[in-house]
């Protein structure tokens, strides 16, 4: 008889850490066979919670529907052998995954289908995902039928905290994704720390720091640094988004009572935040102080990387952040490639970066998130780095949107382009954040009724088009995320332009869409 894999609360800590680090010399082996081998059978289960803190994830409009975004990875399917199981907090429309299978290039979306198995906790309550599965044995037992060989299985998942490790443990598989053991080197302190080991430029500033009176201190002593320093950001350990970050305007000197009022004007991007609220969560889990650094023109471009089992660290992408909210610092969606004035710096700093997370044992996807600045248009770009997100970000869904839709492309590590088989480059605009409340009440067959009509969907003989995530907010909440790709930096700047003009329209009309007229005929 096969014996009963254990109960989460049949297990000591000491038993789960020994379990956890036994899984970890599976995932080196079946990541080399899954890269040699294009056609490798394995099972990949995708549990994408987003396990962060819970105060902070309550202000994310729709947050279990995030789970949805990382549906891209489908693109694995493509692997005719290859079989996915994939959890979420509520059941996904059937439609959408149709919409998605139908781009598997050389993949029939019914043979695809057979190889996926889509389980619900049918629970959309505010705890993580990663908590309800572990809150029902008898769903880690279904997960469990599904894998046909332990040994060729690993587990995805958004962030790797010690739920997604007791889940590695009672899947009896090993998890694709950060010991949570190393989960400090990508708070904001160990962000800096890491970025001064790397030798990377970052804001002049201060870690590990909690309590009110030390942030009167840390902001007087950067006043002092920085002669005529005027502005300044505290930021959470651990929030996220840029929705953790408060910017203090300072006094013109840096004398205690004018420091400490500055902190009583703390200006927030979340409306419902206030100086009490932040100072106790700061107490919490720490924090910050930098510099504000100044420049005329600024961005924030980011890159994505990946450390593999084997300590490889891989550049993925780099994008440039589009950022805004009242404090001009939470995430909105993304422009990919970063701007050619910089790319290379971004991905010059984010490769030591990555080397450094490497020698420390991390092995995951992550993100490095840099300010971009220069005094003027002819001046030179200067670059800091501000933060580690040891993660899936909101870069990296759109990527793999690219990499979903174009089959064969490859990151040109040269230049920092995507190009396609054909060598011809491929940029994007993309967003998590389209939201308005005329979208609430639109079906996703609704909405695929007005795209078809305008002719916005991805099309896979100009390589241009739009594609749709977080599908399942759409109704509810009136909120959808969408990846616009042209040929051209231009061209998915239009593209995304147009798609969110005929959205506004239709959604306001309340009713089926009129047929485009001949200017409006064309866009994919």
């Amino acid at each position: 008889m096969i014996p009963r894999p254990p109960f989460a609360w049949e297990l000591t800590a000491a038993e789960e850490a020994r379990a956890f680090e036994a899984l970890k010399p599976r995932l080196v082996g079946l990541w080399s066979a899954i890269h040699a081998f294009e056609e490798a059978p394995y099972t990949s289960v995708v549990i994408p919670s987003l396990t962060l803190d819970r105060a902070e994830l309550e202000k994310l409009p729709g947050a279990t529907f995030y789970e949805e975004r990382l549906l891209f990875l489908l693109i694995r399917l493509r692997n005719p052998r290859a079989r996915m199981v994939y959890v979420t907090s509520q059941p996904v429309h059937p439609m959408l995954l149709d919409y998605y299978l139908q781009f598997l290039a050389g993949v029939p979306s019914s043979h695809a289908r057979t190889r996926l198995t889509m389980l619900s906790a049918y629970d959309g309550s505010p705890l993580p995902l990663s908590q309800k599965v572990l809150d029902r044995p008898r769903l880690i037992q279904r997960i469990r039928s599904c894998i046909t060989d332990p040994a060729r299985a690993y587990l995805t998942v958004f962030n790797g905290t010690p739920l997604e490790r007791m889940l590695s443990v009672l899947l009896g598989i090993p998890m694709n994704g950060l010991d949570p053991a190393l989960c400090h080197l990508g708070t904001k302190s160990g962000s800096r720390k890491v970025f001064r080991e790397a030798a990377v430029p970052m804001p002049a500033g201060f870690e590990d720091v909690r309590t009110g009176t030390e942030v009167e201190k840390a902001l007087g002593e950067l006043q002092r640094m920085r002669p005529g320093l005027r502005r300044a950001v505290v930021k959470l350990d651990e929030g996220f988004s840029g929705e953790g970050n408060a910017l203090v305007d300072l006094p013109a000197t840096p004398q205690p009572d004018g420091i400490r009022r500055s902190l009583d004007r703390m200006r927030f991007s979340v409306p419902a935040e206030s100086p009490e609220r932040f100072l106790g969560k700061l107490a919490k889990m720490g924090g910050v102080v930098e510099e504000f650094v100044p420049g005329a023109e600024a961005t924030s471009p980011s890159a994505q990387l990946r450390v593999s089992p084997t300590g490889e660290t891989i550049l993925l992408s780099t994008h440039d952040q589009v950022l805004g909210g009242s404090s001009g610092q939470v995430y909105q969606g993304c422009r990919f490639p970063a701007a050619d004035g910089y790319r290379s710096l971004v991905q010059e700093a984010a490769l030591k970066i990555g080397q450094v997370l490497a020698s420390k044992g991390v092995v995951s996807r992550f993100g490095v998130d840099f300010l971009a600045s220069r005094s003027g248009p002819d001046g030179a770009w200067a670059l800091h780095a501000l933060e580690i997100n040891l993660r899936m970000g909101g870069t990296t869904h759109p990527f793999l949107a690219l990499r979903f839709l174009v089959d064969g492309g490859n990151l040109d590590l040269a230049s920092g382009l995507f190009r396609g088989p054909d060598g011809a480059a491929k940029f994007y605009r993309s967003t998590d954040s389209l939201q308005d409340d005329s979208y609430r009440g639109l079906t996703p067959e609704e909405l695929f009724d007005i795209v078809t009509m305008y002719r916005l969907h991805y099309n896979q003989a100009t390589g241009r088009g739009v594609l749709f995530h977080m599908l399942g907010a759409l109704s509810e909440h009136g909120k959808v995320g969408l990846t616009a790709i042209g040929n051209s930096r231009e061209d998915a700047e239009g593209l995304y332009r147009s798609t969110l003009e005929v959205l506004n329209r239709e959604s306001v009309l309340g009713h089926a869409p009129v047929a485009p007229s001949r200017a409006e005929e064309g866009h994919g």
